[in-house]
């Protein structure tokens, strides 16, 4: 395992003389998990500040966000946040996946900063960067905490996630509803087992996460779906994309919003050469492909049709019909903030503080 000394706490002097990214009282203490958490390591901080507000610029249905952890053990693959460890001087590859930061003050933090006179009880979207279910929750029950703390003073807020750990608090949730705003959203990418097991070995079964979607609508707590990321290659046929749309239908998912693999700097390289090593010549095949971190608009347009052209043709009549967004996710409408642009656009990406 790492060793604590390399973590990176302050930035660097040509980040514009930001603060330290965490307090000096105590950077860091290191925690080897065991038992059902062998394998990983985590790092114990205290965050200046747990609600990060985006810039204005980026383009995203939503202005703040916390993020309890850093780095996550589901290990996918094609993952976004990746860099966000480098950043701290980390490794992208197994250190992301393995070496987690726990901001173990983050409920303390969440609930300091919703009594400031400056907040004003605007929509925070949990899920932005890392899982908020992944394993560590098991462990450390931030999320649990931030609910609570959210549902104290009725402050509306989404969770997005991959792992069925969100029933356990299923409970909170709904007490939460009952005073706020809550919404949920499932990335369910595909139903196709070996795509699954290849690219996101560390999150629960997808058939599973249909079975959570069905639990939490049941509950009333409206719950959507991003099929995502669809991988070029992998799990962009036609029968497969039609089995995960019906699925998720059929669950009651309150949207459907289909979003293509994007692959940023150092993850698509990440990415494409874990693929080499199982499929060679695909991961050629996207590498020259993709000449950035998108797709060619038709190329992208061409497979969010299929989710689309599914949804229209199976989605349930209803008397009071559901939202349905299969193709624009991030809409007014929408039901829940995503984190992903429209898969059809190209705006800049997000870029998470602390």
């Amino acid at each position: 395992m790492r060793g604590s000394t390399e973590f990176r706490w302050r930035l660097a002097d040509d980040d514009g003389g930001q603060p330290a990214l965490f307090a000096e009282e105590e950077l860091v203490h290191r925690h080897v998990g065991i038992g059902a958490y062998a394998g990983l390591e985590f790092l114990h901080v205290k965050a200046k500040s747990i609600i990060t507000t985006v810039p204005k610029q980026s383009r995203v249905p939503f202005r703040h966000t916390i993020n309890a952890y850093r780095g996550c053990s589901h290990a996918c693959t094609y993952c976004f946040a990746r860099p966000t460890h480098q950043y701290l001087g980390l490794g992208i590859g197994e250190d992301f996946e393995r070496t987690l930061v726990v901001k173990v003050n983050a409920v303390e933090r969440v609930r300091a900063e919703l009594r400031s006179k400056r907040w004003q009880g605007e929509f925070i979207a949990m899920g932005t960067n890392t899982d908020p279910y992944q394993r560590a929750e098991g462990k450390y029950h931030l999320t649990r905490g931030i609910i609570d703390a959210l549902a104290e003073v009725g402050n509306p807020f989404s969770i997005l996630t991959k792992s069925t750990l969100i029933l356990r608090d299923l409970d909170r949730l709904v007490a939460a509803a009952e005073r706020t705003d809550v919404r949920c959203n499932f990335s369910i990418g595909t139903l196709d087992p070996d795509v699954w097991k290849a690219t996101e070995p560390g999150t629960p079964h997808p058939r599973q996460r249909v079975a959570a979607v069905r639990r939490l609508n049941d509950a009333g707590i409206p719950t959507g779906v991003l099929i995502a990321p669809i991988i070029p290659g992998l799990s962009d046929r036609a029968e497969q994309l039609e089995e995960v749309t019906a699925a998720c239908l059929d669950a009651g998912a309150v949207s459907v919003s289909p979003l293509v693999l994007h692959l940023r700097p150092g993850v698509k390289e990440h990415f494409l050469s874990d693929l080499r090593s199982q499929q060679p010549a695909l991961a050629d095949d996207l590498a020259r492909r993709y000449g950035g971190a998108y797709l060619p608009k038709s190329q992208q347009e061409e497979i969010v049709a299929r989710v689309t052209q599914t949804v229209e043709r199976l989605r349930p009549r209803r008397s009071t019909p559901r939202q349905w967004h299969p193709a624009v996710p991030g809409t007014a409408d929408a039901p829940a903030p995503v984190p992903s642009p429209p898969p059809t656009e190209r705006p800049e990406q997000l870029r998470f503080g602390s």
